[in-house]
């Protein structure tokens, strides 16, 4: 699915106030990122230039950071990110075809969003449950023991 870069007049306004409060502090770039992305929802390479002009930075320092921290993202994503983990344990245990699962039931690529823009597929290497094997989260939350039919039904209740 493609998107057009929307970036509102007003979240504009409120990067801008985001760069202002952070300028000439020392370690700011981060902090300003997370608020950043917290605003317009992703940070596109418009928001990552803007905010290495306004802390005085080199844009590629900007995307060395943005592109090193996975919390970052330089797409838009769904209002509720599922992630599905293909680490060892998870996968011998059906993760991988879990995810295909999902993949057609909500018709969305991995790295994709819905066309309703409710859910992002994403896959990981690893969750950090595997004694819960196969797992995914959406967004925090975190579920285990999984097959197809339950996935489905743990993502149903998220709007």
């Amino acid at each position: 699915m493609r998107w057009v870069e929307t970036i509102s007049k007003e979240e504009w306004e409120r990067v801008e106030q985001v760069i202002s409060r952070y300028r000439g502090r020392p370690g700011a770039l981060i902090p300003v990122l997370k608020e950043v992305q917290d605003i317009c929802g992703y940070l596109p390479r418009r928001v990552q230039q803007r905010v290495a002009e306004g802390l005085h930075l080199s844009s590629s320092q900007v995307f060395g950071v943005v592109s090193f921290y996975s919390f970052f993202t330089t797409h838009p994503r769904g209002r509720h990110v599922i992630r599905v983990c293909l680490g060892t344990a998870c996968y011998v245990r059906g993760s991988k075809e879990i995810l295909e699962g999902l993949q057609r039931e909500l018709e969305v690529e991995v790295g994709g969003m819905t066309r309703d823009r409710r859910f992002s597929l994403e896959a990981v290497r690893c969750l950090g449950a595997c004694g819960l094997a196969p797992v995914m989260a959406v967004g925090q939350e975190t579920f285990g023991g999984l097959d197809l039919r339950k996935a489905l039904e743990a993502i149903r209740s998220f709007s």
